[in-house]
């Protein structure tokens, strides 16, 4: 391997080859084309932890569906601030992946996205109610325009006849449907976006080597350091920016850099399992993502919801997640993760959620414990005559959740997504988990803003990110207009429905 600028003194190290890195790696090459980049990737390709397909919800998060970004306030109202949040984001992920469309470096968008309408379905008169009273709050906003409520049966057998085939004919049933969303496969995305920079210059992509440690030069830079999985060579390399964007990986590699910002930080390990079935004579009678609520205690990855998922140009049907509890904090990790994240620093934090979030875990063991009957009723729930065989497990993806120290309660949980990082603005982490991949263009954003706000300015960057993200400086959630005409230009170039 010869040695080059991007190899070991380029100006930006990204570590992890998933879909955040690649998102961060593309906004900075096309801000800036003299900087020099790396990336270095532990596994031998892009993409083979939570980005990959199977290990990905996949959901297009736009929250349009996923009842718990809408939860009831006490005198029963519907707080939806947060799934507005999470919708306009998806926007920005929308024009990232059009402007790179309209430049011939994504070729064909069918290559990773595909519309796929989104639904929240529930049962039982109580859920009913509470469905209703969310519909009438997000129907009432620009943000959620086209979305339908129905309770009537012969409709919802029209938008999805497996849900309704089979169900007690006095179940008291409900669904609102959005037919502007979508189904991504961050897989194949990151691929693209991988693909994409190797082919500009100053761009050098490094697999199967594993970062193990960092040091602060003299001058500011870091250097990182690392092991050739292929050789066993030991080696580093120097940037004015590092990027930790390697999913679960990240905490670790976090507490090495030893900022303190980082101190007093944890992770709560989630795995999951899928029911997936490829049967065309199944997957044909159903074209939606069909969301439920979760139920009490389980985490925000573990909402139930039977998907139509377009990976690899097929498509499938995955039920699930049944979320579990595993030490490890990647997929291809190690039993021992969790114990060595261990400082003391964070026993504190680790202790105050394992007091404060009981309901949690005793959910997560019952998980652990469900056998094979117990999965098919949970699916019989969304697909009443489903059948066995035409099912199978899936092994889902690992995520960490944040354990954040906090100086009254000691710690608590929060799930989402965090960055982490340096004072000096040097270095940052990605901590977390769902929403994730589909708000990775927003989280860019928040790296570009805090990291190189110098860089931001009308005679630099600006105008360039006003190119790639037409609707940047203006408030989505506030701004009906131009909401309107971002989704209408983006559906039309990326192939979506639009209303």
């Amino acid at each position: 391997m010869s040695a080059t600028v991007a190899d070991e003194s380029p100006d930006v190290i990204l570590i992890g080859a998933g879909i955040m890195s690649a998102t961060l790696g593309v906004f900075l090459r096309e801000l800036a084309p003299s900087l020099s980049i790396a990336m270095f990737e532990t596994l031998e390709d892009c993409a083979l932890e939570s980005s990959e397909a199977w290990n990905n919800a996949g959901t297009g998060h736009a929250a349009n569906c996923e009842l718990n970004y809408t939860p009831e306030r006490k005198d029963g109202s519907v707080d939806i601030s947060r799934a507005l949040t999470v919708n306009v984001e998806f926007d920005l992920s929308r024009q990232f992946w059009s402007h790179l469309v309209r430049k011939g470096a994504i070729a064909d968008p069918r290559g990773f996205i595909h519309p796929v309408p989104h639904m929240s379905f529930v049962w039982s008169a109580a859920n009913v109610d509470f469905l209703k009273r969310r519909f009438a709050a997000m129907s009432a906003h620009h943000c959620y325009h086209g979305m339908e409520y129905t309770e009537d049966r012969k409709v919802l057998a029209g938008w999805v006849p497996l849900v309704m085939e089979g169900r007690a004919e006095d179940e008291p049933v409900a669904a609102t449907r959005i037919v502007t969303g979508a189904d991504v496969d961050y897989g194949a995305l990151t691929h693209l976006l991988v693909h994409y920079l190797q082919s500009q210059p100053g761009f050098a992509l490094h697999y199967r080597h594993h970062v193990t440690g960092f040091a602060r030069e003299e001058g500011g830079r870091w250097r990182v350091k690392m092991r050739d999985r292929a050789s066993g060579e030991e080696r580093s390399a120097t940037a004015k920016f590092v990027f930790i964007g390697a999913g679960g990986g990240a905490l670790p590699l976090l507490q090495e850099s030893g900022i303190p910002e980082g101190r007093g930080y944890g992770g709560f390990p989630v795995s999951g399992l899928w029911l997936r079935c490829d049967d065309p004579k199944v997957v044909d009678r159903h074209h939606a993502k069909v969301y439920g609520k979760a139920p009490v205690g389980s985490p925000p990855m573990s909402v139930p919801h039977l998907d139509t998922r377009v990976i690899g140009g097929k498509r499938s049907l995955l039920f699930g997640p049944y979320a579990g509890f595993s030490s490890k904090f990647l997929k291809h990790g190690s039993l021992l993760d969790l114990l060595e994240s261990v400082r003391p620093a964070n026993v504190e934090p680790l202790l105050s959620v394992a007091r404060d979030n009981f309901d949690l875990t005793e959910y997560l063991v019952g998980q652990v414990l469900q056998s094979e009957s117990h999965r098919l009723a949970a699916l019989d729930e969304y697909y009443p005559q489903a059948q066995t065989d035409d099912w199978r497990l899936q092994v889902a993806g690992q995520r960490v959740e944040i354990i954040k120290p906090d100086a009254k309660r000691g710690g608590f949980l929060e799930f989402g997504t965090e960055l982490v990082g340096a004072e000096d603005h040097s270095l940052v982490a990605l901590l977390g988990a769902s929403p994730g991949a589909s708000t990775a263009a927003f989280i860019a954003i928040s790296v570009l803003e805090t990291y190189f706000a110098g860089e931001l300015t009308p005679n630099a960057w600006l105008p360039k990110l006003k190119e790639i993200i037409p609707s940047y400086g203006v408030n989505l959630i506030e701004d009906a207009e131009t909401t309107r005409t971002v989704r209408a230009e983006t559906a039309k170039v990326l192939g979506l429905e639009n209303v």
